[in-house]
């Protein structure tokens, strides 16, 4: 009897965790021993799943990872804040590095980090398609971006002084789907889906299917590195609002920025009413997919378009609608469905014809 691989999954009191950990138990319940990592315990229960009611910040983690005999570590506490504070700066940053480290003496195999490609940041000078090696600018007041440049920068570090160990960073574009709460998410279930006057920047987006299935794929496979990851076919902001049927609420940027005085009272931000830091709905910030494709080699399953219009979909069904509008969202769920599974067959077919000829070679 083969011994399973050990994963840990931290994070899964929280969606991300969560899901990867039913993800991995559910695929692979055969060969993998799954732990799950986190200060509280899921909401709901998780069938085969080994919970360790612990934090990331325990002094002892570096016993259980040995005792454990841990072989990857899928990393996926994070706390998400629009201001930066310390309490989510130690749990973020502190704990992503204790949690390192512990691994590094532990000699855990494999660590997979999910990031943002918000760490490059929102600027005017931003390239139209920010590689890997991009230095990473992201804005330091948005308590989110904030964390994950400071834990980017830690890994640089870390990576250089373990090169033993193999560290993967999947850096997101915005995230959208009917169970996650994301910026873009929030930002998209609002009435009014607020823009900055004369700004239409470039958008990806990523289905949250997609943002699991990259995870285990990293999990599975050796992919050391940093990688963007987003679906093909990149949008205007005012297309990505028109496909999530949303209608756009123009605000003068200087007023979203600054705020204006009204009747002698204190300076009233718009910003205060954007889910989203205000850069990153003014300047592009799309990030480069060839080493996704050509070394990181995992296939998504959804268009950015198809991940929009599902979303959008899902929102209407929430809500009351006439009946006829629920048949058309079923229609066109469907007609997305059919084209996504045909498109995954064919990519199949392909890769497996790729593999027949090389056997033929050899």
């Amino acid at each position: 009897m083969t011994e399973k691989k050990v994963i840990l999954v931290t994070g899964v009191s929280d969606f991300w965790g969560a899901e990867m950990a039913r993800r991995l138990i559910e695929r692979n319940h055969d060969g993998y021993h799954v732990i799950g990592l986190d200060a509280e315990p899921p909401e709901e229960e998780i069938k085969g799943l080994d919970f360790i009611q612990a934090d990331v910040r325990n002094s002892l983690l570096l016993n259980l990872l040995l005792s454990e005999n841990v072989h990857t570590v899928c990393h996926l506490v994070f706390q998400e804040t629009n201001r930066p504070n310390e309490a989510t700066f130690d749990l973020n940053v502190m704990g992503t590095m204790k949690l390192l480290g512990a691994c590094a003496e532990a000699g855990v195999k494999k660590v997979v980090l999910k990031s943002s490609m918000a760490v490059y940041g929102a600027l005017p000078q931003n390239p139209a398609f920010l590689t890997e090696e991009h230095p990473v600018q992201g804005s330091r007041a948005y308590g989110y971006t904030r964390d994950l440049v400071e834990i980017e920068a830690f890994c640089n570090g870390f990576r250089r002084q373990v090169p033993e160990m193999m560290l993967t960073i999947l850096r997101f574009s915005s995230i959208i789907g009917p169970k996650c709460s994301t910026p873009l998410t929030r930002f998209l279930k609002q009435s009014l889906a607020p823009t900055l006057l004369g700004f239409d920047p470039q958008m990806q987006v990523i289905h949250e299917k997609d943002v699991i299935g990259a995870l285990e794929f990293a999990v599975e496979q050796d992919r050391p590195g940093v990688f963007n990851v987003a679906a093909e076919g990149n949008l205007p902001l005012s297309r990505l609002s028109a496909l999530a049927a949303k209608f756009n609420l123009p605000v003068f940027h200087l007023f979203a920025y600054f705020g204006v005085n009204v009747a002698g009272s204190a300076g009233v931000k718009a910003s205060t009413y954007f889910p989203m830091e205000l850069d990153y709905l003014r300047y592009s910030w799309v990030g480069d997919l060839k080493r996704m494709h050509e070394e990181f080699s995992f296939t998504l399953q959804y268009t950015a378009e198809e991940a929009l219009r599902e979303f959008a979909g899902e929102q209407r069904v929430r809500r009351y609608t006439p009946e006829s509008a629920v048949l058309a969202y079923d229609e066109e769920r469907l007609r997305d469905t059919i084209e996504r599974r045909r498109r995954m067959r064919a990519q199949d077919l392909s890769a497996d014809q790729q593999a027949g000829e090389g056997e033929q070679h050899d």
